[in-house]
């Protein structure tokens, strides 16, 4: 048996790595880190390839594949979104992704992205934030109490200052598995009956839910003037969590327009309401929060170019940290062009 050359080999970071990486860096101190990766390559936005994921939709669910390049590594996610899951013992959402050079199209990484995704979701949701959310703010509701939710809450914390989460879920005890996590995060940790027990008091509001339907999680009158409203949930054509006249009161702000407009919440307006890209705000060519009144929304759904930055990440801590195997995934005969004869020569 011939063994590979280190060519072929391609880190990979199991979940169990993953793990094992979140824990010696600390899931406070790699959401930040996420964050910084993902504001750098917010503020190079331009060099980026862009484009909507492509999905596969389903009446159980979406399978999607989020791709995009820098011009020198290319990066993809696979991922699912099957609200109808957990009823079943499975994960709502599961992920993998890859990490390649351009120059001559090898992987160099490829990763689980359930853990990861969770992280990046956290950190994008809380760089957002800090250029959004009211100055000084310390209250957060969180509407959703899934597996999100507890990365959402240390991402606040972390990166926006809050010290207290206000929790409420349809389901009791998805707020007590949440409460219980977050018992030693330094957070003031408040279960709430209802949604608008919920947002009492919040400077911010973060929905996550995961029904594939319209749903209408914020009513018009549950929120007032000058909040932040972190929308994460919608993420599919048909999937909406704020009623339209939220919409109607508030400056929106979203990553790619041409994916937002058919997954997010814009996705019950018409095609030509005024949204604000967020990288323009982070290279200050356009407002975010101008005042204490403003209503701001992130219509969050997700794009490439944060799980890229996730990615890059995760690559760049592989020269510190012992958190992955190498595979043996290449082809890479001695000779490019006899890869027959490679294959003929390992049965002898």
């Amino acid at each position: 048996m011939t063994t590979p050359s280190k060519l072929a080999l391609v880190p990979f970071v199991s979940v169990d790595n993953m793990m094992k990486l979140v824990n010696k860096i600390g899931p406070a101190q790699m959401i930040a880190e996420i964050a910084d990766y993902i504001e750098a390559d917010f503020k190079r936005w331009e060099l980026f390839d862009k484009t909507p994921r492509v999905a596969a939709h389903s009446e159980e669910g979406v399978i999607e594949l989020m791709p995009t390049s820098d011009g020198e590594s290319y990066g993809f996610k696979y991922v699912n979104g099957h609200p109808a899951n957990m009823a079943r013992g499975f994960q709502t959402v599961t992920a993998f992704g890859v990490l390649a050079r351009v120059d001559n199209g090898y992987p160099i990484l490829l990763s689980e992205m359930t853990i990861l995704t969770a992280l990046r979701t956290a950190a994008t949701s809380a760089l957002v934030a800090k250029y959004l959310a009211p100055k000084g703010s310390k209250t957060m509701a969180m509407i959703g109490n899934g597996a999100q939710c507890e990365f959402q809450a240390l991402a606040f914390k972390t990166i926006v200052g809050i010290d207290t989460v206000r929790l409420y879920d349809i389901d009791p005890d998805a707020t007590a598995k949440a409460a219980k996590n977050l018992a030693a995060t330094g957070l003031e940790v408040i279960s709430c009956t209802s949604p608008e027990d919920a947002v009492a008091g919040a400077q911010i509001i973060t929905t996550c839910t995961a029904d594939k339907q319209c749903a209408t999680i914020l009513t018009d009158n549950m929120v007032g003037a000058g909040v932040h409203i972190n929308a994460i949930g919608g993420d599919c054509p048909g999937k909406t969590e704020l009623h339209r006249d939220i919409l109607l009161r508030s400056d929106i702000f979203v990553e790619y327009p041409p994916q937002t407009r058919v997954e997010g919440e814009i996705q019950q307006l018409d095609d030509d309401h005024p949204v604000t890209e967020l990288w323009r705000v982070m290279l200050g060519q356009a407002e975010g929060r101008r005042d204490d009144k403003q209503i701001t929304l992130f219509d969050s759904v997700g794009f490439a170019t944060e799980d890229f930055s996730a990615l890059r990440y995760i690559h760049d801590q592989l020269a510190h940290h012992d958190t992955f195997v190498e595979l043996d995934m290449l082809a890479d005969p001695d000779d490019p062009r006899d890869l027959f004869g490679m294959v003929a020569r390992a049965a002898s």
